[in-house]
């Protein structure tokens, strides 16, 4: 059975010449690997974020909806960045 599907594309100019262009220098075999390689980045990028709102923005929520006192305001939030920045509020 095959494991690969042959696709047709349409990009814009310039990153058809990028993609072309790291094909040219010797980075990718084909034109095919660079595409792969990118969607392989998306692909990672995308687990990261995924990982991320379960591991880290999940748990901080449900803590936030258990305790409100373990949030700040907007107005306190300003002034920590103000702070932090060497801004005025």
């Amino acid at each position: 059975m095959r494991t690969t599907q042959q696709m047709s594309i349409t990009l814009p100019n310039d990153m058809a010449d990028a993609v072309k262009a790291r094909v040219r220098i010797g980075d990718y075999a084909s034109e095919s690997e660079v595409i792969r390689e990118g969607l392989r980045a998306l692909m990672a990028r995308e687990r990261a974020l995924e990982g991320w709102l379960h591991q880290q923005v999940g748990p901080a929520f449900d803590a936030m909806q258990a305790d409100a006192t373990l949030g700040l305001s907007a107005d306190q939030v300003r002034a920590h960045l103000a702070n932090r920045f060497n801004k005025p509020a």
